[in-house]
């Protein structure tokens, strides 16, 4: 795993009474070097053309002329007494955290690496046209936009305390860009954003997510809506790169925030990133340091467990003493003392577990299920509920295979709907792209082969022996006598527009079939805007006799445009 860092990754110093101090560099670096990391990219400031990708123009000139003259009058979110406090060479020293993440990037797009970690990057909250907590560029989002530029999708993984609110507003109306933030609420701690409302509009409704915690949220709930909902998501959404921020500042022990996470859980949760890197983006990762404000107990061992997750490297048993030795008396006088003797911490970083924290724990984890009922399809959901498929499984990705047999179409090339379909007949065609969730074909071909050997429904369009329309439902598994749903309604592109999605409800629908229809059900990378997509399912589902109404409150505080269709019992 390349780290990147070099002599400018200390010049970012905002003072030294400033929360984010280059100190934490000391020993960072001195602790990866301890587990077998060398720099291997030195940051050089990124030209203006590529901070203009996302910067504005006139903001990049007020950071120039704080640069030169930091004593003037504060503008654009830098001033004394905020958060982002001027200084001498500011502008170099901001352009060079983004020149080492996009260089980064630009080294994982050639394939020399297939992972990098950039401690000193992470800096999400700077906006197009302001400074803000602590960002003055915003590195990771301009990280993104150069991946863009070559036509990847990039999921945007923020594990911060924070909202990752600038990646999430300079990213908002691009479908090609998923961003997901796990974060302490904002109604509780800056930046104020990231409810789990914020998903994003237009063509891009669906890939903003968050998910809102509150203070005292310890590391299971905090694990548990990681390890619930990133490697759904990467699987719905399909990238070509993964870029993610690792802020230490959810920890414990942090001074400025609320959480109770551990380091175990930050280890946990970089080795769950590498293995959806692996498992979607052909390895492609860069990873970034983020926030952390202890910056002798926590960051360096945070920084050194992403690091060993990225080599592949198993975590050693104990920190070196020499390490301890070298840091201890500066650790003491910052009030960071003693420096733990292993990477992990104990559970709940030794504190005693109270009943807030259990209530914390209790709300996080339903905000993260209600979260995924809304974000993610809901085939995707019912397949790792049943245990039909795993996501971080070995699977076929994208690919699929060409398979023997066939059902003769119409001579126009009209599909035949077969209005029950057998394990048998499905082994035996192909599965076009993107017609239902997961992105990867043979991901989705294996769920529907899984789903009838338990028992689904399937009826499909089928020309020659590929399937380009698709409908599958399963009794309900929750329900003391279980009712049909609906789990995928779906159509290739090639055949959208042309009443083939009404044709196969037709076929497929019996009495008492239950249909929930949120933002998740769409084409990643060709969606509708999402008016457009809420016209279009109600319409649809209300011409093949379903009667429609508003999805259940809860999911609608996340998707208003979520419903809930039944089709008439007689």
């Amino acid at each position: 795993m390349l780290l990147v860092y070099g002599p400018r990754s200390t010049d970012y110093d905002f003072g030294d009474e400033h929360p984010l101090t280059p100190r934490r560099f000391g020993p960072g670096i001195d602790l990866l070097r301890a587990v077998g990391a060398e720099p291997g990219l030195a940051p050089e400031p990124a030209i203006d053309e590529e901070l203009r990708w996302l910067h504005e123009r006139p903001y990049i000139d007020v950071v120039k002329r704080f640069s030169h003259d930091p004593y003037g009058f504060a503008q654009a979110g830098i001033g004394d007494g905020g958060d982002c406090p001027p200084f001498a060479d500011m502008h170099e020293a901001s352009a060079a955290v983004v020149g080492g993440s996009v260089r980064a990037v630009e080294s994982i797009l050639r394939g020399d690496i297939e992972h990098a970690l950039h401690p000193g990057g992470g800096l999400h909250h700077a906006m197009p046209a302001r400074a803000s907590g602590f960002c003055i560029y915003n590195d990771p989002a301009i990280a993104i936009a150069r991946a863009r530029r070559d036509g990847l999708r990039v999921m945007y993984i923020d594990l911060d305390v924070h909202h990752g609110d600038g990646v999430q507003a300079m990213h908002w109306a691009d479908p090609g860009v998923l961003t997901v933030s796990i974060h302490e609420t904002g109604r509780a701690l800056f930046p104020g954003t990231g409810e789990a409302d914020e998903i994003g509009e237009g063509v891009a409704a669906g890939t903003s997510v968050n998910v809102p915690l509150l203070p005292g949220t310890g590391e299971g709930a905090w694990l548990a809506s990681v390890e619930s909902l990133l490697p759904e998501l990467a699987a719905t959404f399909g990238p070509d790169l993964i870029v993610s921020q690792h802020g230490a500042d959810s920890h414990a022990w942090d001074p400025l925030a609320h959480l109770n996470v551990t380091t175990t859980a930050h280890g946990r949760a970089a080795r769950l990133v590498d293995a959806i890197a692996h498992r979607y983006a052909a390895g492609r990762w860069l990873a970034t340091g983020g926030g952390g404000y202890d910056a002798y107990r926590v960051v360096p061992r945070t920084w050194a467990l992403t690091w060993l997750a990225g080599a592949h490297r198993e975590v050693p048993s104990s920190t070196p003493a020499a390490w301890r030795d070298r840091w201890a008396t500066e650790a003491a006088r910052y009030g960071q003392a003693p420096l733990p003797a292993t990477f992990d911490d104990e559970p709940n970083a030794g504190l005693p577990l109270d009943g807030e924290q259990e209530m914390a724990a209790e709300r996080g984890r339903a905000v993260a299920a209600v979260v995924r009922r809304a974000v993610v399809p809901r085939l995707v959901r019912e397949a790792v509920d049943r245990g039909w498929w795993d996501p971080l499984g070995a699977g076929a990705g994208a690919g699929t295979e060409t398979v023997a047999g066939s059902v003769a179409g119409r001579s126009d090339g009209t599909p035949t709907i077969v209005a029950e379909v057998d394990a048998a007949a499905w082994s035996r065609w192909s599965l076009a792209p993107r017609v239902v969730a997961p992105f990867g074909i043979g991901d989705a071909s294996a769920i529907v082969g899984a789903a009838l050997v338990d028992g689904a429904r399937v009826s499909a369009a089928i020309v020659g022996s590929t399937v380009v329309g698709l409908a599958v439902s399963a009794q309900d598994a929750r329900a003391d006598r279980g009712s049909p749903e609906l789990l995928a309604l779906g159509v290739a592109r090639s055949h959208r527009r042309r009443g083939l999605a009404g044709r196969l409800l037709a076929e497929h629908v019996v009495p008492g079939t239950t249909a929930t229809v949120t933002l998740a059900e769409r084409d990643v990378v060709d969606p509708l805007d999402r008016d457009t997509r809420a016209l279009v399912a109600h319409r649809l589902l209300s011409r093949a006799g379903f009667m429609v109404e508003p999805a259940d409150a809860a999911v609608r505080a996340v998707d208003p445009s979520a419903i809930v269709a039944r089709s008439r019992t007689t």
